[in-house]
């Protein structure tokens, strides 16, 4: 076993020495979950998309001032600071496919930061409107990076009250090592969240009133979100640690837009159309291995706002 020593210098200020203890703490942890490895899924979505430049599809939404793009308009670089966060949207809105990309976070004390890729209506239909998830949670150190994934329909105002469906996750992997894909596989009666290709969720439709079919486009985004994003709230935004970037590339976008003609069909999720036995397989493991919270196991819910649980 190998034995890791950190020198502590009496000078050093305490953030900065939570710093260093965290990630030590950290990169133990990541080496201890990565002992056993993913499993192949057989099947590989986002092999079946090509990736495209950022302005192809995508154009800023708020915040240009905290986003860098690269040359060749393959990688987009966001960051949060004390003035303002950051965000981007699809040009055109979709009524199904498969949305992906890579992102890669910042690693140390992250508290409160979000950040997001996810599908919405909500310019459309504010205080009523649909929305698909995947969200990096930041962290303190020696804690891990949770991935969010949620569905709201229909909701978010005063007569439409928030009812999430949330499913989080510790993953087998440090999202602020390297960049990994992420991808949400939106098809008329299943939603597919996937990590690495590998399925770690799928939401089906089992009732009309609680699956998203209005058009939706798609962002991203790195955002305060203090209130709620780690633990709860208890950990908070810190500035001193300021700029907090995100990165974003390898962005991938299939299926149907709102004009498309009739004869446009849904992604597939498996070789067959709906998920294999491989991917079942592994997105048991990914549930079994990495999920942390998942909402129709939650006691404090209110069961009548989730009946396909």
């Amino acid at each position: 076993m190998m034995t890791m020593m950190v020198q502590i210098r009496p000078h050093i200020a305490i953030p900065h020495l939570m710093v260093v203890v965290g990630a030590v703490m950290l990169l133990l942890l990541q080496q201890g979950r990565s002992a056993e490895a993913q499993p192949s899924p057989g099947y590989y979505p986002s092999s079946k998309v090509s990736s495209m430049p950022f302005s192809q599809w995508y154009s800023n939404l708020w915040g240009a001032q905290h986003q860098s793009l690269s040359p060749d308009q393959t990688a987009l670089t966001l960051w949060m600071d004390r003035s303002s966060g950051s965000g981007f949207k699809s040009k055109g809105a979709y009524r199904n496919g498969y949305f992906g990309v890579s992102m890669k976070v910042q690693p140390g004390y992250t508290a409160g930061v979000n950040t997001a890729f996810y599908l919405s209506n909500n310019e459309v239909y504010p205080g009523y409107h649909d929305e698909i998830d995947v969200e990096l949670l930041g962290t303190v150190p020696g804690e891990p990076y949770t991935l969010q994934t949620n569905v709201y329909v229909r909701g978010t105002g005063d007569a439409h009250p928030i009812v999430g469906r949330e499913m989080r996750f510790h993953l087998w992997f440090d999202p602020a090592a390297a960049f990994h894909h992420y991808a949400v596989l939106w098809n008329p009666d299943e939603i597919v969240f996937l990590v690495d290709d590998v399925p770690v969720r799928r939401y089906q439709k089992k009732v009309e009133a609680t699956f998203p079919e209005r058009e939706m486009w798609a962002y991203g985004s790195v955002w305060d979100a203090s209130d709620w994003a780690t633990d709860g709230g208890r950990y908070r935004s810190d500035y001193r640690y300021q700029p907090f970037v995100s990165g974003f590339k390898d962005f991938k976008v299939a299926g149907c837009e709102v004009g498309a003609p009739a004869s446009c069909g849904p992604v597939p999720a498996g070789p067959g159309g709906g998920l294999s036995p491989q991917q079942s397989a592994a997105m048991s493991w990914a549930q079994q291995r990495a999920m942390v919270y998942y909402y129709c196991q939650d006691s404090s819910k209110d069961r009548s706002n989730y009946p396909e649980c």
